[in-house]
């Protein structure tokens, strides 16, 4: 899972310039538990990690672009991201 995680940092630091290939990864994380959990709290079956995949990399092509933006409007998320 990791490469795969990888892979779509790679993404998303093309499609964001403005982050580093670390905050990328953070961002592919993030995105990968959120959705994992929310979709587990809504009652749905475990679809798998190709399921999972796919939609983060639906987000990082739909929004990876406008990410920092994110966290313009949600400074509480802004430490999650900073350098460290």
């Amino acid at each position: 899972m990791q490469e795969t995680h990888e892979k779509l940092a790679s993404l998303l630091q093309e499609k964001n310039s403005g982050i580093t290939y670390e905050q990328a990864l953070r961002w592919v994380e993030l995105l990968w538990s959120d959705f994992e959990a929310t979709y587990a709290k809504a009652g749905h079956k475990y679809m798998g990690s190709e399921m999972t995949e796919k939609v983060v990399r639906q987000w990082v092509e739909n929004y990876g672009g406008q990410l920092h933006e994110f966290v313009a409007r949600n400074p509480k998320y802004k430490h999650l991201l900073d350098e460290e």
